[in-house]
């Protein structure tokens, strides 16, 4: 198959500035070549770039493209031009890969493939607009019911296909050679629950929390998806104000340097109060799959791949509760546990991401692919 795949207007490939969707299928498509497919990538100009290149097999097309913003009506106007200079340069293919705002609307439906429009954010109305579009593809069943209740008419267009790891797991994890990390690896924004974080991690009683250090990781800057630099200073003073071990760290992006960081840590928080954010949460999986156990918000997304009890922990959130006492109840639970338990669940949560490597995942994106031409 000719598989074409176009990114959207802000983050480049490789995933030199992070991004989910961005490592997803910059992984999927160096698979999708290893198979025999013929992979044509696209995807924003970045500084130190170049227009063209072929990374193990795949032809990389890259235009110019613009900065992020906060207000999502300009977002989505500065996409417009990206989308346009990308037609330009597409070659005829059969399928047509796109989590683009606009190009379902601005594509034709055969030219340049099938048009397959993944669904990697939470839908806002604009999918009864993709009447051209064969497939809506979502990360996980959640999201699923939220498209089918958008576009009823539609519902059988929609397949829940995962995000893979977009790295090989790690050896079988031993949890006594761990170092006493508590990590966050993501954007640090405030739907993340990241200030509700700090405020726990300071209320934990020093004797619990004895040995441990809270680790935040992630890009800040508000053209990365951050929160901006008066946000991160409100977080650093909170981390550092409280009595027990805390740091904040600049964003890692290099794929190696970040699963080392995994590897080193015990256990991984994830507290998004991202309702209509989360899709997936793939540094959860990552995560995972280094051996860490997850620690993660209610968000229904997450219980795609964790077994609450069994392979991770989550921070259920009540009506009226203060989510930062819900964090704090949860990890003087976790802290407490024995080392023995907590081998337990690190293995539990490292089988369970296995089966979301990428070999075996991009099997059933060809598959689907395959369905449609």
């Amino acid at each position: 198959m000719k598989i074409n795949i176009l990114q959207g207007a802000f983050l480049p490939v490789p995933p030199i500035q992070g991004g989910a969707i961005e490592s997803a299928w910059f992984a999927l498509g160096k698979e999708f070549f290893k198979q025999g497919h013929e992979v044509t990538h696209i995807s924003r100009l970045g500084e130190g770039l170049v227009k063209s290149e072929v990374i193990q097999g795949v032809t990389h097309l890259r235009v110019r493209g613009a900065r992020a913003v906060k207000n999502p009506y300009l977002l989505k106007l500065l996409e417009l031009p990206y989308v346009l200079r990308a037609r330009k340069v597409m070659p005829p293919a059969d399928i047509l890969v796109t989590h683009a705002f606009w190009a379902p609307l601005f594509f034709p439906d055969q030219e340049f493939g099938r048009q397959y429009v993944h669904v990697g954010r939470y839908p806002k109305g604009q999918l009864r607009l993709y009447k051209k579009a064969a497939r809506f593809q979502v990360p996980t069943h959640f999201i699923a019911k939220v498209c089918c209740k958008e576009v009823p008419k539609f519902s059988a267009k929609i397949k829940v296909l995962p995000y893979p790891l977009t790295w090989k797991t790690s050896d079988k994890p031993r949890f006594e050679n761990r170092e006493k990390i508590i990590l966050y690896a993501g954007r640090v924004h405030p739907e993340k629950g990241v200030r509700e974080l700090a405020e726990a991690w300071k209320m934990v009683p020093k004797e619990i929390a004895d040995g441990w250090t809270l680790r935040v990781i992630g890009p800040w800057k508000e053209e990365q998806g951050g929160g901006g630099k008066n946000f991160r200073d409100q977080l650093e003073d909170l981390l550092v104000a409280g009595q027990n071990k805390a740091e904040i760290r600049e964003p890692v992006f290099n794929r190696n340097e970040l699963k080392k960081e995994m590897e080193k840590a015990s256990l991984f928080i994830y507290p998004s109060i991202a309702e209509k954010g989360e899709t997936f949460g793939l540094a959860v999986l990552e995560a995972m799959s280094c051996g860490c156990v997850p620690v993660v918000s209610d968000l229904p997304c997450f219980s795609d791949f964790i077994n609450f009890g069994v392979e991770g922990f989550c921070l259920e959130r009540l009506p009226g509760d203060n989510f930062s006492e819900t964090i704090v109840e949860t990890l003087i639970e976790t802290l407490k546990m024995s080392d023995f338990k907590m081998q337990q669940l690190a293995t539990a949560s490292w089988k369970r991401a296995k089966q979301f490597e990428i070999e075996k995942v991009s099997v059933r994106y060809l598959e689907d692919f395959a369905s449609m031409i």
